[in-house]
C-alpha cells in the first residue's frame, strides 16, 4: 500500500534534461496531468517551485464534488443546457477518477463518500436554491431540493447531491508522486521556472540556470506564471480562511456544506479518532492585501463556536483561489497560437475535481487519442464567453485599475518606519522610494521593494500571516521578499532600512 512516508523528497533540478512533457507545478492539476501522461506512455518531468502538494493543494478543504455552489443555473443561462451537462459530466467523472486511482494505488487517503449541500438561511433566496436544484438535476446530477440537513441550525433551503466524496489530498497526491517516480517520471522540487520559449521543441529555463527541453509544456501553477496569454485579465484572486477543530463524533453534521452567504461558510468533517471528528470550517473570502485578516479569523471562529460549542480548535490557515470572470476554468491550449503549450487555471475554489479533470483533458489533447466533448467548454482561447459575461470582466479590470492608479497617488501607508510596531508591516517612503517594511518581534527592521515584480502594483501587509500581498493579481511574498505564490517569479528586491527623509 502506498503511504505518505514512502513518498521521497525530490531534489532541485541542477542540470539540463530532455523529456516528452514538462509539467510546471506540483499541485493537484500538475501531478494529475503528469500521472495521466505517464500512464499514456510519455516521459514526464514535474517542476515545482517549492514542495510537491504543499502549496494551494496542500491547504484545500478537499471536497470532491460536482456541486459547485450556485453554478448550474448560471451555466444553463450562459452556456445552454448542453454546456451545463458537459460541466456536470466532466466534474462527476473527475470525482470517480480519484476513487478509481486511489483503489489502483491502494493508497489510504481517508476517502469517504458523502452528500454535498449548497444551502441558504435567508428565506428570500429559497427560489435561487430551487432553481439550482432543478438545473443541477437537468445537468445530470443526482440532485434534489431539501430543507432538512444535518447542520446544527435551520436552513431556508438546500441543494443536495448524493454520493460525492472527501479525502486527504496530500496523501493522495504524494501517492501519485511516488508512483510517478517508480514508473520513470522525474520530480524536481525547489525548482522555479522563470522562462518559456515555445517551439519544436519548447525550452524552459529555471532560476538556477538549468534548462528543460520538452516536446510539450503544461503550465499548472495555479495562477499562470507566464503572461503571454494575458490570462491575468480574466482571473480574480481570492483568499479564504480555514479553521480546524476537534468535535465529538456525535456532532458531525454528516455531509459537505457550503453557502455563499456571509462571505462564504463551508463546513465538513474528516476522520480524527474513534470518538472524534475533525471539523473544518472555511470562509471570510477577501482579496489578497485587503487587510483585516485577524478580524476575519475571529468572525469565522465565532461562527464555529456558536454552532459547534464543543469544538476544540487545533489549526488555522488560509488558502488562495482564482475565479475566472466567465465562471468556467481555463484548461487547454495556452493561447490562440499555441501548438505545444497548455495551461490549467481558474478553478474558482473547486480545484480538486477541477485539477483531476484538467489532468485527463490535457493528457487527451497531448496524446491525441480522444478529445473529450467538454474540451471546448474549458478552452482558454474562448472569447465569446468573456464578452457574454463582460460585467464580471469589467469589474475585475476596474478593481485592478484602481490599484494601478491609486497606488501611485502621493500618499503613504505609514509616515515612518518608526511607526511600525513589532510584528507589523507597512509601505513607507525610504529615500524617496516606496518600500515594504516589516519589524520583527525583536525590533529588527527589514525592507524590500513595495512593487510587485509581476506588473508593479503596490503590495500590502497581511499581519495575520506576515506576508506581503499584491491586490492586483494575488502574488504573495515573505517578509524577506521571497516569492510564496505567483504569478510573480522574481523576489522583491532588498532595500536599505534606514528611514531616510524623502528627497
Amino acid at each position: 500500500m502506498a503511504t505518505v512516508a514512502a513518498a521521497p523528497r525530490a531534489e532541485p533540478l541542477t542540470s539540463d534534461i530532455d523529456v516528452d512533457v514538462a509539467v510546471v507545478g506540483g499541485g493537484v492539476a500538475g501531478l494529475s496531468t503528469a500521472w495521466e501522461l505517464i500512464d499514456a506512455g510519455r516521459s514526464v518531468a514535474v517542476l515545482e517551485a517549492d514542495r510537491l502538494a504543499a502549496g494551494v493543494s496542500g491547504y484545500t478543504t478537499a471536497k470532491l464534488s460536482a456541486l459547485h455552489t450556485f453554478v448550474y443555473d448560471k451555466l444553463r443561462r450562459t452556456r445552454g443546457e448542453e454546456g451545463a451537462r458537459l460541466y456536470a459530466r466532466s466534474q462527476r467523472e473527475a470525482v470517480e477518477r480519484v476513487v478509481e486511482v486511489a483503489a489502483v494505488l491502494r493508497v489510504d487517503c481517508e476517502l469517504e463518500r458523502a452528500s454535498a449541500f449548497v444551502y441558504v438561511t435567508d428565506p428570500a433566496r429559497r427560489a435561487d436554491v430551487e432553481a439550482e436544484a432543478e438545473a443541477a438535476r437537468a445537468a445530470g446530477l443526482d440532485a434534489s431540493y431539501t430543507e432538512e440537513t444535518g447542520l446544527p441550525f435551520p436552513v431556508a433551503g438546500a441543494v443536495r447531491v448524493e454520493d460525492q466524496a472527501q479525502f486527504h489530498p496530500r496523501k493522495y497526491l504524494l501517492a501519485l508522486a511516488e508512483d510517478l517516480r517508480e514508473r520513470g517520471g522525474r520530480l524536481f522540487e525547489r525548482t522555479r521556472v522563470t522562462g518559456l520559449t515555445e517551439g519544436t521543441p519548447c525550452r524552459l529555463t529555471t532560476e538556477n540556470g538549468a534548462v528543460v527541453t520538452a516536446r510539450e509544456v503544461v503550465v499548472a501553477t495555479h495562477y499562470p506564471v507566464f503572461d503571454r496569454a494575458l490570462l491575468f485579465t480574466r482571473l480574480s484572486p481570492r483568499r479564504e480562511l480555514a479553521i480546524a477543530a476537534v468535535i465529538p463524533a456525535g456532532d458531525d453534521p454528516g455531509g459537505m456544506y457550503i453557502t455563499d452567504e456571509d462571505r462564504t461558510r463551508s463546513v465538513r468533517t474528516a476522520p480524527y479518532d474513534e470518538e472524534r471528528r475533525l471539523l473544518i470550517v472555511t470562509g471570510e473570502h477577501f482579496t489578497p492585501g485587503e487587510g483585516g485578516v485577524a478580524e476575519r479569523y475571529a468572525r469565522l471562529a465565532a461562527f464555529t463556536t456558536e454552532h459547534f460549542p464543543r469544538a476544540e480548535f487545533v489549526h488555522h490557515w488560509a488558502a488562495q483561489d482564482n475565479d475566472p470572470t466567465d465562471t468556467v476554468p481555463l484548461v487547454g491550449p495556452f493561447h490562440p497560437g499555441a501548438e505545444h503549450t497548455y495551461v490549467a487555471t481558474g478553478f474558482g475554489g473547486w480545484g480538486m475535481s477541477g485539477g483531476v479533470m484538467a489532468g485527463r483533458l490535457l493528457t487527451e489533447l497531448i496524446v491525441g487519442r480522444y478529445v473529450p466533448p467538454w474540451a471546448g467548454l474549458y478552452d482558454p482561447r474562448r472569447l465569446w464567453s468573456t464578452v457574454r459575461e463582460a460585467p464580471a470582466f469589467l469589474r475585475h479590470q476596474a478593481s485592478v485599475g484602481r490599484h494601478f492608479v491609486g497606488d501611485r497617488l502621493p500618499t503613504t501607508h505609514a509616515d515612518s518606519a518608526a511607526d511600525i510596531p513589532p510584528g507589523g508591516g507597512a509601505v513607507v517612503r525610504l529615500g524617496g522610494r516606496r518600500c515594504a517594511v516589516h519589524r520583527e518581534d525583536d525590533g529588527t527592521l527589514r525592507a524590500v521593494s513595495a512593487r510587485c515584480t509581476h506588473l508593479g502594483c503596490l503590495v500590502a501587509f497581511n499581519a495575520a500571516e506576515r506576508t506581503w500581498e499584491c491586490p492586483c493579481h494575488g502574488s504573495r511574498f515573505a517578509v524577506d521578499g521571497t516569492v510564496l505564490q505567483g504569478p510573480a517569479t522574481r523576489p522583491l528586491d532588498a532595500r536599505d532600512v534606514r528611514d531616510v527623509p524623502e528627497e
